[in-house]
């Protein structure tokens, strides 16, 4: 009887530390991959932003230099909130120099819409703008 309910501990114990193994997981092999910036077309883009009429150009290569429009660290932490086939959504953290949340919704592989804001050198920013492609890189 004592060996029955020692098992049974042993048991409850084992089931019990699976939840903690699953916490202790690497957030690496868990996070996304952003595969709809992938499916945007490289070249160079036109950001129009709505707020002005100013506008930006920009070399995409891989469609993640959408993200940190305002900061333009190498270095920045990214966590991706949403990952979806036509809209990313990326929170992100440069060290000493501020953070930004960005929302990228995918129209065509040419196109986009994008909202972001957060702070950039002590300063807070908020801007939606059009992104098009508009051919290869100068």
């Amino acid at each position: 009887m004592t060996r029955i309910a020692s098992m049974g501990v042993r048991s409850t114990l084992m089931l019990a530390a699976i939840p903690l193994t699953m916490l202790l997981t690497p957030a690496a092999a868990q996070a996304p991959g952003l595969a709809m910036l992938d499916s945007l077309q490289s070249g160079e883009w036109e950001l129009r932003f709505r707020d002005s009429a100013t506008s930006r150009r920009i070399c995409v290569r891989d469609g993640r230099e959408l993200i940190q429009i305002r900061h333009t660290d190498s270095g920045c932490s990214r966590y991706v909130v949403e990952d979806g086939t036509s809209e990313v959504t990326v929170q992100y953290t440069c060290r000493g120099n501020g953070y930004g949340r960005t929302s990228i919704r995918r129209e065509t592989a040419r196109l986009v819409q994008i909202e972001s804001q957060g702070i950039v050198d002590g300063l807070p920013f908020q801007f939606t703008a059009e992104g098009r492609r508009l051919g290869a890189c100068k």
